[in-house]
């Protein structure tokens, strides 16, 4: 079998593979899922590769990693008692499934029963108050006794209040890093108590990999992605928590905040998110009152990939095709569909080219499955 079907496991043999293709340069969820689609399995799209990226306009083949990488990587793994959890396998988390561009494999040390609870995100300043510290630590408390899990990023003040409250009743932290490498390292105990209690923590990231400040955006979107709601407690007006909020509201959960003192520039950011429409929040009841309708409700699972579309009548593109698609592009992102109204190509050649073009590292993917093109520096 070359694609998992939902709730069936990758074969070892598999889980390698994809574990390759979603380690190699420039493949990304998004292209991960559209090699998958295209070819069927992770071994055929890895031998694609150099060919792909060459018509995408490559300057040099980006490096695949070995077969012995990748197993160094899931030994790595089994060392450190955790595992990799593809998207159609049963432990991994439901609401992550149907974000944009779910990341197709997860590192993961843990209990998978806690991310059958629905989730609710708790997220804030490092520096937070004492205030923002109880408050934070208050929901997580009052909303696990309500069954649900707590979701965070392991981050200094308000994430480690929200994980220390939710540790007897179920608390999910998610890594900017490596599993291996827990960011703030005076985290670390943190971790290991959220596993030893029923718990999990998870990562997109390699093992041994040492968190960037790029990686924080991608940990707050599967923060956002993994919840039903997203509650902030204090953050600045211009932080990360703010951030998270803004990818809940695109991926259409709720967003919630803890309103505080105007003097206050730890409360700047949670106020603004008040006035442009998030639900206020002075108890756990008031999440609870929002969130407990939806969780009765089950959300049309998106398959974790189709079957592969039928090329047959279709021709490959050709550079003449390809440089409509290429002019079709700029800076702004567009939608899929125009692009293939404005070439009058097939679906299916713009979209070959597409991929070409992101394996090239020439394309953005931007939420609602808009692209752009990539213009370089100078």
């Amino acid at each position: 079998m070359s694609k998992p079907l939902a709730g069936a496991r990758l074969s070892d043999r598999q889980r390698l593979s994809w574990l390759r293709l979603i380690r190699t340069q420039n493949v990304g969820p998004a292209s991960f899922r559209d090699l998958i689609n295209r070819f069927g399995s992770a071994e055929v799209a890895l031998e694609m590769l150099p060919e792909l990226m060459i018509s995408g306009g490559a300057i040099r083949v980006a490096r695949i990693p070995s077969i012995a990488e990748a197993e160094a990587e899931l030994e790595a793994a089994r060392r450190a008692d955790a595992r990799f959890v593809g998207i159609g396998e049963p432990d991994y988390p439901a609401l992550l499934k149907n974000m944009d561009h779910p990341p197709p494999l997860l590192a993961v040390k843990g209990e998978g029963a806690v991310f059958r609870l629905p989730a609710v995100a708790i997220v804030g300043a490092r520096n937070a108050s004492l205030a923002g510290i109880k408050m934070a630590r208050m929901l997580a408390t009052d909303l696990g006794r309500d069954g649900y899990a707590i979701i965070s990023g392991l981050a200094r003040g308000i994430d480690t209040s929200a994980h220390q409250g939710s540790l007897s009743t179920g608390t999910i932290g998610v890594l900017a890093g490596g599993l291996d490498l827990p960011y703030p390292p005076e985290n670390a105990g943190l971790c290991d108590e959220i596993v030893e209690r029923g718990g999990a923590i998870i990562s997109e990231m390699p093992f041994g990999w040492q968190p960037r400040a790029q990686d924080f955006p991608r940990r707050n979107r599967l923060v956002a992605g993994a919840a039903v709601g997203l509650v902030v407690v204090e953050a600045a007006q211009r932080s990360g928590s703010l951030i998270s909020a803004r990818l809940a509201g695109e991926m259409g959960r709720l967003v919630f905040a803890v309103p505080g003192s105007p003097l206050d520039p730890r409360a700047a950011g949670t106020n603004g998110l008040l006035k442009d429409g998030a639900t206020l929040v002075t108890e756990a009841a008031d999440i609870h009152r929002a969130i407990a309708p939806l969780t009765g409700l089950r959300a049309p699972e998106l398959p974790p990939f189709e079957d592969p579309p039928d090329f047959s009548a279709t021709p490959p593109p050709g550079e003449n095709d390809r440089a409509r698609v290429t002019e079709a592009l700029g800076p702004t992102p567009v939608a899929i569909d125009e692009i293939i109204r404005h070439t009058g190509l097939h679906p299916a050649q713009v979209f070959m080219v597409l991929l070409e073009l992101d394996l090239a590292g020439r394309l953005e993917r931007h939420a609602g499955g808009n692209v752009s093109l990539v213009f370089a520096e100078g």
